[in-house]
């Protein structure tokens, strides 16, 4: 195996393929699987898994190197017929779902899914060395033993009470380490547990065998790394049973990311070690495993990589592979979305080595323009320039010019410093009153995209918090539409950075964000590197919105909360509301009676009047609450001649 597939619990999936490592497999941040020709250094094919959003693949590890049926072929000589080539085909991919993806690069397509076997995420798998086994390690505590010709769970048993974060089968396929909380050997064939090591506080993201001895020998050593540990432990299994602690510890600049190793066959050979850690670095290690050693190493060799810039920033190295020969490491370094591989001869007589690359002109695709050669162009004043998705809309290059002519000759040849201009422009205050002029608006966002542009040149933060400050839809919609189209990406770069602070300022950029995609799809589309840039605004958007599906959840109990107490309290004062409405409709219709001179039948008048008379005398008992409740309906009764009613009672009733 080339790569622990329980490192990349915390880390994207990094894995080169085992014996040749002609393929590299990556898993970045937008979930698809891609992978990497080493030797043509191009990309053989790419993957995206049904379910890639919600179920992002958690690990990866290649299956043994096996025959491959590529196509018709013509028939071999006896002399050939032994030399059958063995290439890497299967790759098995671990998913926050809980199923395990088997990938095929010989059909370019899925050969299996294995599923229902886990109900949390797989966090590592291993294949058997030999058997078609595969073994996946679980949230839910549990291993599995899955085999891939039937594509069904052969066994499954509980691990540990935490989650296993790591697992390897030993070179000879007898024995598995998995870690949870500790870290427990495994004999295959009853699924006991042979040995029990304690000594990591945090979750074990890296286990590896490093000889091949057996173990009952005193020669089985294996190393194991954890989250958060600048050091790699290396275990003896001892045949008295006396291996609590770790024997030998190699010290590191951060936390293990990759690990390839060659494994020691005896006790005269030497354990060959790379170690790619989380900040980028890579470490050489060379060591005979021969019991314990207080003392912890450090590297042989330490190797770094920087770009050729005159201020050289570092370029982190994402996975590296030893051959079995000669000093050469195979590197791959950069971008997940799109990684460079080289091969490297490396002198381990120094410590340090730093290796100088430009990652632009390695890559097969780079982008030419930036903001820095944005060039005025003499425009003729007649002439009418049309910038893309705008039609009819003129230059803003145009304006620009003239004002800084007209600007020249008013002030002596005596330019304003930014800060004035900042002062005579104040974006709090935009004329949205009637009487402004039309132009005000479109002389304002002229402003802000030549602004935007300077502050994005000049990456002053003081010009963009000032423009970035707006709220005003049709102001961020002008001045994006006006940008030049070279200072569209650096201005979602800038985006992209604003919106991983606080989340008031993420409010804001969004609008911007929303307006650049509105206006400069078409444009952004035809960018080559593009994907590097919204591979990460995508990945960041995808961890912000990751609990709004169980606040939604929680908003909906909380409304139908809220609606009961709501319809109970309001029961309680129901009484009141139709004694009022009662009042106000007899009041009404008696009115209405006097006006048509009585044309009701009178044993219905009868009955009006009776009730018109126990509305009275509640209007005696409750003056006060009428009054409150509605006062204009009683003055109006009043004006209406309700005496005159009261007389008329009075008469029938004698």
């Amino acid at each position: 195996m080339a790569a622990d597939a329980g490192s990349s619990a915390l880390q994207l999936p990094c894995v080169f393929s085992p014996k040749s490592r002609q393929y590299l497999a990556l898993c970045a941040q937008d979930g698809r699987l891609r992978i990497w020709n080493t030797d043509s250094k191009t990309l053989q094919q790419e993957y995206v898994p049904s379910a890639h959003l919600s179920a992002t693949c958690i690990c990866i590890a290649w299956g043994p190197c096996r025959t491959v049926k590529e196509g018709p072929q013509r028939k071999k000589r006896k002399s050939e017929a032994g030399q059958v080539e063995e290439k890497a085909d299967l790759l098995a991919m671990g998913t926050a779902a809980g199923s395990v993806l088997i990938y095929s690069t010989a059909k370019g397509a899925l050969h299996c899914t294995l599923d229902g076997g886990h109900s949390g995420g797989v966090n590592c798998v291993q294949w058997h060395p030999e058997d078609s086994l595969l073994y996946s390690g679980s949230d839910d505590t549990n291993i599995i033993e899955w085999d891939l010709q039937t594509g069904k769970a052969r066994s499954k048993w509980k691990a540990d009470r935490a989650a296993v974060t790591s697992l390897c089968v030993s070179p000879d396929g007898k024995l598995l380490l998995s870690a949870g909380q500790i870290i427990k050997m495994w004999d295959l064939d009853t699924k006991e547990v042979y040995r029990k090591f304690t000594g990591h506080s945090t979750a074990v993201t890296t286990l590896r065998f490093a000889t091949t001895r057996p173990p009952d020998s005193n020669g089985l050593y294996f190393l194991s790394g954890a989250a958060h540990e600048r050091l790699l432990s290396v275990w003896q299994v001892r045949e008295d049973g006396k291996d609590k602690n770790s024997v030998v510890s190699f010290t590191l600049t951060d936390e293990p990311k990759h690990i390839d190793l060659v494994t020691s066959n005896s006790k005269e050979e030497a354990v060959r070690l790379a170690v790619v850690c989380k900040d980028g670095q890579l470490h050489l290690f060379e060591h005979f495993l021969n019991g314990p050693c207080k003392k912890p190493f450090s590297p042989l060799c330490t190797v770094q990589m920087s770009d050729t810039k005159d201020s050289p920033a570092p370029i982190p190295l994402l996975a590296a592979a030893l051959r079995a020969d000669t000093q050469s490491v195979l590197l791959a370094y950069g971008n997940h979305l799109q990684p460079v591989m080289e091969k490297v001869e490396i002198n381990t007589a120094e410590r340090h080595v730093c290796l100088t690359r430009d990652v632009q002109t390695s890559l097969s695709l780079s982008m030419e323009t930036s903001v820095s050669k944005v060039k005025t162009p003499i425009v003729n004043a007649k002439s009418r320039v049309l910038v893309p998705g705008l039609p009819g809309h003129q230059a803003p290059v145009k304006g620009t010019s003239q004002a800084s002519e007209k600007r020249k000759k008013d002030t002596d040849t005596k330019e304003m410093s930014i800060a004035e201009r900042l002062g005579e422009i104040d974006l709090s205050t935009v004329s949205t009153e009637k009487g402004a002029p039309k132009g005000t608006a479109s002389l304002q966002t002229d402003n802000f995209a030549v602004l935007l542009v300077q502050g994005l040149e000049s990456n002053d933060a003081n010009i963009l918090n000032k423009v970035f400050q707006t709220r005003k839809e049709m102001v961020i919609k002008k001045t994006v539409a006006r940008l030049p189209l070279p200072a569209v990406l650096p201005l979602v770069e800038e985006i992209t950075n604003r919106l991983q602070g606080h989340p008031f300022t993420a409010v804001l950029m969004v609008r911007w964000l929303k307006a650049v995609l509105m206006h400069h799809t078409s444009y952004l589309a035809s960018l080559p590197d593009l994907v590097t840039q919204l591979g990460v605004l995508y990945h960041m958007i995808e961890s912000r919105v990751k609990m709004f599906h169980k606040l939604t959840k929680l908003h909906g109990k909380l409304y139908l909360l809220m609606t009961q107490v709501a319809t109970s309290d309001s029961s309680n004062t129901v009484t009141d509301v139709d004694h009022t409405a009662k009042l106000v409709y007899e009041e009404e219709s008696s009115d209405e009676d006097e006006a048509s001179g009585d044309e009701g039948l009178p044993d219905d008048d009868d009955s009006n009047w009776e009730e018109e008379e126990e509305v009275m005398e509640e209007d005696k008992e409750e003056p006060a609450d009428e009054e409150n409740d509605d006062p204009d309906s009683r003055t109006d009764s009043k004006a209406n001649g309700e005496e005159d009613m009261e007389h008329e009672n009075e008469s029938e009733e004698e």
